[in-house]
């Protein structure tokens, strides 16, 4: 018998890049939108449970949008909220996985709403999590998630032989160009932000987010960051995590002139 498993994606924020609009809303294909280009590979895996993690701007445009279920597959919301008059952001990305502490009940996929990941890489988690007790990731090969030009930030897996994270490291200003740089290598894996994890690794993830949140009170920017905290609990021996090698390509949309690049390279890739 298959174990529950849900799949959650992180939408609560909206990027000033993107015009101010929801870009998980925009239309990729003739019938789909980001999100329901994603949601339709990760549903072909097996999910029987859909999270969203929106924010204060978000939660009425999706609840509207899918209201209950999506394909017959039941819809839970939570809500990363922050105060405005105290916050100029949201504490960060590890804040937003936290807000599902008291609903999530069974292992799960977390993963980025405005990328597509593939329909390979869901199944590998899900798989996963069927069969296995601990945490798992998708290793996205760097050269591979570099744009042309430019400098992005990537978290840069150190993994052992058997294929198990050791640590996850963000590193600044990647280009493509010149990789040398940033010591980083084109075959180096790197995160896109998707794992699979179990409920009582978010309750460790709380922990610690309540301690950053105390050693910065007042700081009106700082943000606990998803993939440094599942650092601390990898090298702190809490959890293990199994590290996968995409076989899928990754496309993903931070500007509004990504929505089209990502169109062209869907119709390139049928």
């Amino acid at each position: 018998m298959e174990k529950e498993t849900a799949i959650i994606y992180m939408v609560a924020g909206i990027s000033s890049r993107f015009g101010g609009k929801i870009k998980q809303f925009a239309k990729i294909t003739e019938t789909q939108t980001l999100i329901e280009y994603s949601l339709d590979q990760a549903l072909k895996a097996g999910f029987n449970k859909i999270i969203f993690i929106v924010g204060n701007k978000t939660e009425q445009p999706f609840k509207e949008k899918f209201g209950n279920s999506y394909n017959e597959i039941p819809i839970q919301y939570a809500t990363q909220y922050y105060d405005p008059n105290i916050r100029d952001k949201p504490w960060g990305t590890c804040d937003a996985i936290c807000s599902i502490k008291d609903i999530v009940n069974c292992p799960f996929v977390v993963c980025n709403g405005d990328d597509i990941y593939g329909e390979n890489t869901f199944q590998i988690l899900h798989n996963h999590l069927q069969n296995n007790d601990e945490e798992a990731t998708i290793g996205y090969k760097l050269i591979d998630v570099l744009p042309e030009t430019g400098g992005v930030n990537r978290g840069i897996y150190e993994t052992t032989q058997d294929n198990y994270v050791t640590n996850l490291k963000e590193t600044f200003n990647i280009e493509k160009s010149n990789l040398q740089a940033t010591n980083t290598k084109p075959e180096d894996l790197c995160s896109m932000n998707i794992f699979a994890l179990h409920p009582k690794t978010i309750h460790l993830l709380n922990t610690q987010l309540e301690n950053f949140k105390q050693q910065h009170q007042g700081d009106r920017k700082a943000e606990c960051l998803l993939p440094t905290e599942i650092s601390k609990l990898l090298q702190t021996n809490q959890i293990k995590m199994k590290i996968y090698t995409a076989t899928d390509k990754w496309f993903g949309i931070t500007n509004t002139c990504d929505e089209e690049i990502v169109k062209k390279q869907l119709e390139q890739n049928k």
